[in-house]
C-alpha cells in the first residue's frame, strides 16, 4: 500500500521503516522536514512532503504526533478532502503536561470521553482506528517475544479494523479488537499502565497479551 505518515517523532519514523521494511511505499508528513533529514538518509525510499501531502498520499494514513496536537495535525491533513473515506491508525494518547504521579502519566481526557472519540467526532468521514498507542516504539515492529503479544484496537468502521489487522499481521501482533470507539475510553490509559514500570524501573521493553 501506499503509506502517508503523519508526525516526525519516534513514533512516526518507527512505524514509517516499518512500512518499507514491508514493501510499502512511505511519505512522511511533518510540519519541520529538518527533523526527518537523518531518517530520510537512513530510508532512501521514503518520501517527505507537508501533513496535506502525506495525506494525499496515502491509501493507508498514519496519525503520529503528541496528543495535544493531533486535531490540528488532522485539520492540516484534511486539507482538499484528503482524508475523506480513508483509513487513519491512530496511534496518539492524550497525555497532558506534567510530570507523571509515582509513574502514572496525566491525561486531559476522562474516562468517559477518548481522544479518538473527539477525533472521529471533529471528522466523521474519516475511519480511525485506534492502534500503535500501548507499547513503545522498539517493540512496534515485528517484536522479539516468545510469544505474540497482543495489540488492543477499537473504531466504528469494520473494513477499517480489517486493514489494520492485516498490518498488524505483517508486523508481527495479534489483535484484539474491541469494538466500536468507545472502547478507546479503556484502550488509551493502557499507555498509562505501559509506562509506569519506564518510569518506576526503567523498564521499557515490554507488551501486552491477551490470554483466551
Amino acid at each position: 500500500m501506499k503509506i502517508g505518515i503523519l508526525g516526525s517523532g519516534d513514533v512516526a519514523k518507527t512505524l514509517g521503516g516499518g512500512f518499507l521494511k514491508h514493501g510499502h511505499a512511505v511519505k512522511m508528513g511533518t510540519r519541520d522536514p529538518a527533523k526527518l533529514v537523518a531518517w530520510g538518509q537512513q530510508n532512501p525510499g521514503a518520501q517527505i512532503g507537508g501533513f496535506a501531502a502525506a495525506a494525499m498520499f496515502g491509501e493507508l494514513v498514519v496519525l503520529a504526533v503528541k496528543g495535544s496536537a493531533s486535531m490540528e495535525a488532522l485539520r492540516a491533513a484534511a486539507e482538499n478532502g484528503a482524508l475523506e473515506g480513508k483509513t487513519v491508525i491512530d496511534a496518539t494518547n492524550p497525555i497532558a503536561e506534567g510530570a507523571p504521579s509515582h509513574g502514572v502519566l496525566k491525561f486531559f481526557t476522562n474516562l468517559d470521553e477518548s481522544l479518538l472519540e473527539r477525533l472521529q467526532r471533529e471528522y466523521p468521514n474519516v475511519r480511525l482506528v485506534k492502534a500503535f498507542n500501548s507499547v513503545g516504539n522498539s517493540r512496534m515492529i515485528n517484536p522479539d517475544f516468545d510469544v505474540k503479544p497482543t495489540m488492543f484496537i477499537c473504531g466504528n468502521d469494520a473494513e477499517a479494523k480489517r486493514t489494520v489487522t492485516r498490518v498488524l499481521d505483517q508486523f508481527g501482533w495479534e489483535t484484539a479488537d474491541m469494538g466500536m470507539a468507545e472502547a478507546a475510553r479503556a484502550i488509551e490509559p493502557l499507555c498509562m499502565l505501559w509506562c509506569i514500570p519506564g518510569f518506576l524501573h526503567n523498564q521499557w521493553s515490554h507488551a501486552f497479551k491477551l490470554l483466551k
